[in-house]
């Protein structure tokens, strides 16, 4: 997955002195190549120059050769491209890094390869109370669901507890089931399903709320596993050209806040983070307090946490995201099942109307098209009662928009937050998704070119762990709907060779701007950062190749060699010079 790191690594990126001097020489100089600004006035450049963290020249080399001098680092690009650091809207670092350190099942597509690393993990950790990690992919088994005998055949003294990919369910053993409880006669949650065997018995896979059944006995991590986890994801996320990034929960089964805090006053926090603080939507409004308070104590180093997380539904291929039309059945027929909205709409209206006020911006879960809308109508309500204001409110994934849905983005000021590694005719896609959506409702998903040609903001996310959080990928994918060569969830012929909704590509200086300064506008950071500007933070990535010089469908070849933040390396690759 886009050539991940060391994960044993511990060491702190090494900084140099920053020169303050506004009228000394630059710390830095990139010469000779080719600088895309994903600035508006100036799209184009060959040369930038760095001090004190910040850009002071952006234009030819003639403009930035007069500020080096006899300690200036000068860097020549070459054939190599300058680009604004790429930022991450929708992404979960410390699960992530976690998993990588557990069962990581995410770089395998098969269950031959997914028994084989789970009985690797459990015969290296034979301490280990519970087996944990995840990442398996849903169409690698029938009808999405695999089963618990699969896992007791592999580990049947120890609870399994995996999550898919997507995190919408997990893969249990039945050691977990009865630790649990979890029986025939046990009921579904109300948000969430347990997957059955035809006589009522748990089959071994839990959907959504149905996980908390068994995820509530897993023993708590500890603050130095989130610790770790975070220092092991930001090393992996820096090596892919990532400098900012919105964490999607923080809270909830994700309780990683004191380690965000923990790191940043340290200054290990080299990445600038925005938190999501988790709403709980099994409780009431009581616990705006609560989110007030943390957010005032959450404005640590790079990190702070003025944004709430709002889950409004599930995923598709578990029959849970909200959608206006019922599902279709295996006969392809309407069956009575909508999905669920896991906040009542009037609710959701009245606690969206409440956190606007507070001046919280809000970032919602939506996949079903019934699920944006809902999301879309709580906006409008606080809009009605708050007036407008700059909090820019986001929906993250909006795989499905009825077209009537389409211009209320530009007009309530809501930002599409897109995941294009989505939108390709994977296996999950072909397999499960399209059967139960019809063909209307498929022609209405991941509608990209569409929300920008409505006026919408796109800003770019990957949810890694579901995905790779490889920004070269995504825009890859974004700019071909197509896969390529290598990637787990997209190798088969149809893949790579039919484009999923071409309609609805972008072109790449739109794909690029959805993970520079469309993410950096939903992390408010854009008056810092997503553009290579003069007075701007130096938060920038090269890449081995200048992209718009290759044919899109090699997009997903291009390398990051180095990421600064504030004009110091967090990342170098070993080959850079």
């Amino acid at each position: 997955m886009g050539g991940r790191p060391s994960i044993c690594s511990t060491d702190a990126p090494k900084e140099a002195a920053l020169n303050d001097d506004p009228n000394g020489p630059a710390d830095l100089v990139f010469l000779g190549g080719t600088v895309y600004t994903v600035d508006a006035a100036r799209r184009w450049a060959r040369a930038v120059a760095v001090r004190g963290g910040r850009i002071v020249a952006v234009g030819e080399e003639a403009d930035v050769r007069p500020l080096t001098g006899p300690r200036t680092e000068v860097i020549q690009l070459g054939g190599r491209m300058l680009l604004p650091g790429f930022q991450d809207a929708h992404v979960h670092p410390p699960a992530g890094g976690l998993e990588l350190l557990q069962c990581a099942l995410a770089d395998a597509y098969s269950l031959e390869d997914y028994s084989r690393i789970i009985a690797s993990y459990a015969a290296d950790h034979p301490d280990v109370e519970w087996i944990l990690g995840g990442g398996w992919s849903m169409d690698v088994f029938p009808g999405g669901t695999p089963r618990k005998e699969a896992l007791d055949e592999i580990v049947p003294d120890r609870p399994v507890f995996l999550p898919n990919r997507d995190g919408h369910s997990a893969w249990v053993n039945s050691r977990a089931l009865e630790l649990a409880g979890v029986t025939r006669n046990m009921p579904d949650p109300g948000d969430g399903r347990i997957e059955r065997d035809p006589d009522g018995s748990p089959a071994g896979t839990l959907h959504d709320g149905a996980m908390q059944l068994v995820e509530r006995l897993i023993p708590p991590t500890t603050q130095e596993q989130w610790e770790e986890g975070l220092r092991v994801a930001q090393r992996y996320l820096h090596s892919l050209g990532i400098t900012a990034w919105q964490d999607a929960i923080v809270g909830g089964s994700y309780p990683a806040l004191e380690a965000y805090l923990a790191l940043a006053d340290r200054g290990e926090l080299t990445a600038r983070v925005v938190g999501a603080l988790w709403w709980d939507r099994h409780r009431g409004e009581d616990q705006v307090d609560e989110l007030l308070a943390a957010r005032a104590r959450a404005s640590v180093g790079r990190f702070r946490a003025p944004t709430v997380k709002v889950m409004q539904d599930g995923v598709i291929e578990t029959f849970t995201a909200g959608v206006l039309e019922p599902y279709l059945g295996s006969d392809g027929r309407p069956t009575d099942n909508r999905g669920l909205s896991f906040i009542e709409p009037e609710l959701l209206r009245r606690i969206v109307t409440r956190l606007d006020a507070e001046g919280f911006q809000v970032h919602f879960h939506a996949i079903g098209e019934r699920a944006v809308r809902e999301s879309l109508d709580a906006v409008e309500a606080a809009r009605l009662a708050n007036g407008m204001n700059d909090l820019r409110h986001h929906i993250a994934h909006v795989q499905v928009i009825h077209p009537d849905d389409l211009p209320r983005f530009r007009a309530l000021g809501v930002t599409a937050t897109i995941q294009p590694l989505w939108a390709m005719n994977e296996g999950q896609m072909v397999n499960l998704t399209l059967p139960v959506l019809g063909p209307e409702r498929s022609r209405w998903q991941y509608p990209f070119a569409s929300l920008l040609r409505s006026g919408a903001v796109l800003a770019g996310g990957s949810d890694w762990s579901v995905s790779s959080p490889n920004p070269l990928w995504e825009i890859h994918v974004a700019v071909n709907r197509t896969s390529f060569p290598g990637y787990a969830y997209g190798g088969d012929d149809r893949a790579e060779r039919e484009p999923f909704l071409p309609e609805e590509r972008i072109d790449l200086a739109a794909a690029i701007a959805a993970f520079t300064i469309g993410a950096a506008y939903v992390n408010h950071l854009d008056d810092r950062t997503g553009s290579i500007e003069v007075g701007k933070d130096a938060d920038l990535v090269v890449l081995d190749r200048n992209p718009f010089d290759e044919p899109p469908h090699e997009i997903w070849r291009a390398r990051v060699l180095l990421t600064l933040v504030a004009g110091q390396r967090v990342f170098a690759d070993p080959t850079f010079s």
